[in-house]
């Protein structure tokens, strides 16, 4: 019985110890200072043409990443990792996520065919390069959607060396 009993009586004793030292070694919080500045209520931003521009838009974001090998010779050299989003009229979100497998696959095409020709290589972030692939991925999402494309954006794109 007391074998039982000294080990729970230890661990317990650790246990409040452990404890009782966190909360004497926690910082305290700040307290905080208010001036006359914090007192008067922020006035909101003004809003730019630019901000009139995204009131009447939403984003669809592809619900997946895309996953394209870069080749050199017969072997895969790297994988670049893409993630794409849609800006697009209001309300108009449900189009594209009916329209994903089909635009998934477009996009495929296009991002293969950018492999293909060297696109990814070095220097594949640069703002020439991915134009070209941006041009792309909108002729291809604009024959798909429509009128209801505002832009296809590239919001994360990684290569990894294989």
């Amino acid at each position: 019985m007391k074998a039982l009993l000294f080990p729970l009586v230890l661990g317990l004793v650790g246990l409040g110890a452990g404890v009782g030292a966190g909360m004497f070694l926690s910082p305290e919080p700040e307290p905080e200072e208010i001036t006359e500045d914090s007192a008067e209520p922020e006035k909101p931003a003004e809003k730019t043409s630019e901000d009139n521009a995204d009131a009447d838009s939403e984003f669809a974001r592809m619900s997946n990443q895309f996953i394209v090998p870069v080749v050199q010779g017969s072997e895969v050299a790297a994988l670049v990792v893409l993630s794409i989003t849609l800006e697009v009229d209001i309300g108009a979100t449900t189009t594209v996520y009916q329209k994903e497998p089909r635009l998934r696959d477009r996009f495929l095409r296009v991002l293969f065919d950018h492999a293909n020709i060297g696109g990814f290589d070095i220097g594949f972030t640069q703002s020439g390069t991915l134009e070209i692939l941006r041009k792309a991925l909108h002729e291809v999402a604009q024959d798909n959607l429509g009128e209801i494309l505002r832009d296809v954006l590239i919001v994360e794109i990684v290569r990894q060396e294989v």
